[in-house]
């Protein structure tokens, strides 16, 4: 009976949030104010937690779960490149999707620094014709282990798991290894996998880019 009310509690909560406060249509300057998306980013962090819990990424919950390891080596210390690397405004701009970031709430915890933000992401669709989309998420940079991780939650309930992982491999270069766990629907995570990996992959060439230029 538990696991009967989990499939059905799940889905019908992600339609209660699609009916409420992600209706209606958007653009890169999207219509919110940061306050609309604070409150939107703490609905979805509210479902997402619930979620987790609620239903296991497994087949009979109509869901799957895929993990990738990417990886690239950038010619600076590892000081550098992990500041300006796990500084997620300097990912605006080095991938053709992503047009800005706002910034919910930023703190430190136990030597845990927190950032709550919503990435506001213009996807090019059929002919060509912009959506936009809304990735609601929590970034927990680990400074003194050199990793940062981050938890995120986009419509139609896709969930990306990443840890940022930052090795000194000396003379001064530095590898960073993305541990990226996508989940999603069995129908939409092929979809999601493939278009996640080439995003964080051209993310990546770009900061080593201009890490290695010194733009950043």
């Amino acid at each position: 009976m538990k696991k009967l009310l989990r499939l059905f509690t799940a889905p019908l909560l992600a339609a209660a949030l699609v009916a409420t406060a992600f209706s209606g249509p958007a653009r890169a300057e999207t219509p919110e104010t940061d306050a609309q998306l604070a409150a939107e980013w703490q609905a979805a962090w509210d479902f997402y937690k619930f979620y987790q819990c609620a239903s296991a990424p497994l087949p009979i919950t109509g869901r799957s779960q895929v993990k990738r390891d990417i990886s690239i080596e950038i010619a600076a210390p590892i000081e550098h490149v992990f500041t300006a690397y796990s500084n997620v405004n300097n990912h605006v701009g080095l991938h053709s999707f992503l047009k800005r970031v706002v910034t919910h709430k930023d703190r430190v915890q136990d030597d845990t620094r927190y950032i709550d933000f919503t990435a506001i992401e213009e996807i090019p669709v059929v002919a060509g014709l912009p959506i936009t989309s809304k990735t609601h998420a929590q970034q927990r940079i680990h400074h003194s282990g050199y990793y940062y991780e981050t938890d995120s939650w986009s419509l139609p309930n896709v969930v990306t798991h990443q840890k940022i992982v930052f090795a000194d491999l000396g003379d001064g270069r530095t590898r960073v290894t993305e541990h990226l766990t996508f989940e999603a629907s069995i129908l939409l995570i092929d979809f999601t996998v493939t278009n996640g990996v080439s995003s964080h992959q051209e993310t990546q060439a770009g900061l080593k880019e201009a890490i290695e230029n010194g733009d950043l």
